[in-house]
């Protein structure tokens, strides 16, 4: 997720789950191949397994790049086939590039060629009004022959023009049914379902017809369902202390805490006062370092907070 899914909140859903499979923004090829690569690829070991999703149409390209994000200790390369914003478009590819599976499988086969790592590929339906389960079908064949491990699908197509990325998230219908029969086309290979999916019952559901379910924008909404079990108000305060020394080890000292906990403040929905802790990280925040915004939330909602077990980590 663009603007989201960096080291810092990779690191915030490692310390809610430790098993969880975790991808980066889309980061575009040529942009590791001509820019700040040490800054667009910072990893740190705690956050594994992480593989970067690379963007481009370029098959040299995105292998170099692919390659490089190997160096950095990347887990996997996925290729976005599924991005319906205008620059992206612009540029040909994102969910353009489901108008040409013959160029991804180039681009597969040019990964392949450069990392021994699994290669997995996000892609839509298809483009709306350019539909249909053969050409979907089609798609995926080419690029599983290429050399593809997994494939994931959002199950809604992306309408080019008229709707912005956003409403591309909800405004095209969902199809699960057309996953699920191309999980039955291909039995042997690796099929991931994501779109709309928000609760464990709907993923319970899902993993009855495909091999596994990719959550999107529900890690922002809705971080703590990523634990797994109900959070108290100490336990989730605890996690931001961490969080807060992962600031004071990776980040700019400058940062603020309205900065830094910027996408993680639905971390505290749901309990009395939540509004109070978002718009103190939001205003006063600004002010503030992380670690000093969490000791003044400690005095202001837990006094004493007591010590928290987390059992993901001792």
């Amino acid at each position: 997720m663009m603007d989201v899914t960096n080291s810092r909140f990779r690191y915030f859903l490692r310390l809610l789950n430790p098993d969880v499979l975790l991808y980066t923004e889309m980061t575009v090829a040529r942009a590791i191949l001509h820019g700040d690569r040490r800054r667009i690829l910072y990893l740190t070991p705690e956050e594994r397994p992480v593989v970067l999703q690379l963007g481009g149409n370029d098959p040299q390209e995105m292998a170099e790049a692919a390659r490089i994000g190997a160096e950095f200790g990347y887990d996997g390369i996925d290729i976005n086939c599924g991005c319906p914003s205008d620059r992206v478009g612009n540029a040909c590819f994102g969910v353009m590039l489901m108008r040409s599976p013959e160029r991804v499988a180039e681009i597969v086969d040019a990964i392949k060629s450069k990392v021994d790592l699994p290669i997995s590929v996000k892609c839509r339906l298809g483009i709306t009004g350019e539909e249909s389960e053969e050409k979907l079908l089609h798609f995926a064949s080419l690029v599983f022959a290429a050399g593809a491990t997994k494939l994931t699908v959002h199950a809604r197509t992306a309408t080019l023009g008229t709707l912005s990325p956003k409403q591309n998230r909800s405004v095209p219908p969902l199809h699960y049914d057309w996953v699920y029969r191309l999980k039955q086309y291909f039995p042997q290979k690796v099929i991931e379902i994501n779109g709309g999916i928000r609760t464990e019952e709907q993923i319970l559901n899902h993993l009855a017809f495909t091999d596994r379910v990719m959550l999107g924008r529900l890690a922002q909404e809705n971080p703590a369902f990523f634990a797994g079990r109900p959070l108290s108000l100490a336990e989730r305060l605890y996690i931001f202390l961490r969080m807060a020394d992962y600031a004071e080890r990776h980040e700019n000292p400058a940062i603020t805490a309205a900065r830094f906990f910027a996408t993680m403040l639905n971390f505290f929905s749901g309990f009395p006062g939540a509004r109070r802790i978002r718009q103190f990280l939001s205003e006063e925040g600004r002010r503030l370092t992380p670690k000093a915004a969490c000791q003044m939330l400690k005095e202001k909602f837990l006094q004493p907070i007591t010590c928290a077990y987390y059992p993901s980590h001792g």
